[in-house]
């Protein structure tokens, strides 16, 4: 807002409720002050772009409403070359084994399916009590899918490495039978009748579902009806959001990998907080339908496991169309772990790597981020270690502040009827930035601002592509480098994974990020990364999460 601009008061914000036919109470007209001053900036930022009339929106209109049928796509399990499996003496002992390992125990019959997930629904309801990463258990399901996946084996009717391996689901996927609550308080109770089709996909593939995982309210942080996800490194902490359930139970080793979802951070930062191997993938590559809807044009879909092999088995399973997700696309994922990623062109963000990307004005955050870029570095010199030659780029220099304004209208919209009729006041967050507050004031946004911001995002679309034509992979420090941010809004896939401590001994993060469509490369270049560091087999002493409680 300029100086010559005067400041929205109250009283005007009452004034175009009443154009729009809404109400608002005054306490409310005062909380949305700020954000409806804030967003007047944004609006400048975005008239101030050269907008040219050439310049189309970022969404593409299809006219063909009906479902069409799903495209088939190839689903294989290769997986790399593994040590023998012996089941340990005490099966506790498997809880942090990642897929692959697992799947050899299961796939041998020295584990079975039942047996497994017996130990991690115990696991579950000892640690969950600290953790906060349940929002409901599906033990009924788990025990009948179990029971099958044993008697299929038996006969000799494997499915591949997911078969019979418990894992856990974001609480805003839909599941039959169950509850799925999206975290909030006015969903309370809420029963679909349906399966989300990674749901699906995963029950085809043999997969056993355990639980339905915590996340932050409508997707947003950490904080949901029930409590505060934890940290299982550190319980005095949130686990980051919005995944916060599947971060932590995979941290924690109560399943044996998560689902969780992303529009502007929620796979990336849990996997950071909590120290598992995510996967974000491109947008449009694994289907919604089921699932809860925050951003049309920006939610994603991915694993978080415990690597990036595993995220690789899981996405296997999960990619492509289903003919109801209309945005879905068809690429093939050509995962192949014995791939030597050298001979591809792998970049990193200079300037996110430099020491001035870890000066802040905060001084209690000076250390946390001196420590991130760190370990950021460190990975760079690994990989030249390696033998891969890193190219410098530069992401797109290009303003992009408005373009938040995207993902609070799509999200108020998807939530108008909450907002309109009060419920949301429910909601356990009620502050400034929690959605209550951004809903009532997305619904001054006009919509030709909502627009242009969209045709702004096709301009960075463009720049982006300009600089994926010199790479087909580049490095940058998981919250650094403005990657995430850009990244969520051109749909560029993203692998992250654990790279280190801080001197307080919570995880940090390094993200490698691919190509539109190029998930095989990026999991690819993560692997090899992985191979040559063992960060992603370090887990947290839960012991001490729950001695950490108990001081509490």
């Amino acid at each position: 807002m300029s100086e010559s601009q005067p400041a929205v008061t109250a009283d005007q914000i009452a004034a175009a409720e009443a154009l729009l036919a809404l109400e608002f109470t005054p306490a409310q007209r005062e909380q949305m002050i700020e954000i409806v001053n804030g967003r007047r900036e944004q609006y400048g930022l975005i008239r101030a772009a050269d907008l040219d009339n050439s310049v189309p929106l970022s969404l593409n209109f299809n006219v063909n409403a009906a479902d069409s049928a799903p495209a088939a796509v190839p689903r294989t399990y290769p997986m790399s070359a593994q040590p023998p499996a012996t089941r340990p003496d005490h099966l506790e002992e498997a809880a942090f084994l990642p897929v692959t390992q697992l799947a050899e125990l299961i796939r041998s019959r020295q584990v079975t399916s039942v047996a497994l997930t017996e130990m991690y629904l115990n696991r579950l309801k000892r640690y969950d009590d600290v953790l906060q990463c349940v929002a409901a258990y599906t033990e009924e399901l788990a025990y009948a899918q179990a029971a099958r996946a044993d008697e299929e084996i038996a006969r000799g009717l494997y499915r591949g490495p997911l078969h019979g391996v418990p894992w856990g689901a974001k609480d805003l996927l839909a599941t039959r039978g169950y509850p799925t609550q999206w975290g909030a308080a006015p969903y309370i109770g809420q029963q679909l009748d349906a399966d989300a089709a990674v749901v699906e996909r995963l029950e085809e593939a043999g997969a056993v579902l355990i639980a339905k995982l915590t996340l932050g309210a409508l997707a947003n942080g950490d904080v949901w009806y029930g409590g505060t996800t934890k940290n299982p490194w550190d319980t005095s902490e949130g686990s980051s959001g919005s995944s916060a359930g599947s971060g932590a139970a995979v941290a924690a080793g109560l399943v044996g990998f998560a689902i969780g979802t992303e529009t502007m951070g929620s796979i990336v930062s849990p996997s950071t907080r909590c120290g598992v191997t995510g996967l974000r993938p491109t947008f449009g590559r694994v289907s919604r339908y089921g699932a809860m809807a925050l951003s049309w044009s920006m939610d994603k879909i991915g694993p978080m496991c415990r690597s990036a092999e595993d995220c690789a088995l899981v996405f296997s399973a999960i990619y492509g169309p289903d003919g109801r997700d209309m945005t879905i696309s068809s690429e093939p994922f050509d995962w192949d772990p014995a791939r030597d990623p050298k001979g591809l062109r792998i970049g990193f963000v200079e300037s996110a790597f430099e020491p001035e990307a870890a000066e802040t004005d905060d001084p209690e955050k000076q250390e946390l981020y001196r420590d991130h870029l760190e370990n950021s570095v460190a990975v760079l010199e690994r990989m030249r270690g390696l033998g891969f030659e890193l190219i410098p780029i530069a992401l797109p220099d290009r303003e992009i502040g408005g373009l938040w304004t995207i993902l609070a209208a799509e999200a108020a919209a998807a939530f108008d009827q909450i907002t309109r009729d009060g419920s949301v006041d429910q909601m356990k967050r009620q502050d400034d930035s929690a959605w209550p507050n951004v809903f009532r004031a997305a619904r001054f946004i006009p919509a030709v601002e909502y627009i242009n911001a969209n045709r702004l995002r096709t301009q960075l679309m463009q720049d982006m592509a300009g600089v994926m034509s010199d790479v087909d992979v580049f490095i940058s420090p998981s919250h650094g480098g403005n990657a995430m941010l850009i990244t969520n809004y051109t749909g560029h896939p993203t692998v992250v994974t654990p790279n280190g401590f801080t001197r307080k001994g919570s995880p940090t993060s390094i993200s490698f990020i691919g190509g539109l469509f190029k998930e095989a490369e990026t999991l690819s270049v993560a692997k090899a990364y992985q191979d040559a560091t063992d960060w992603h087999r370090q887990h947290p002493d839960l012991d001490k999460a729950l001695a950490q409680r108990d001081d509490l």
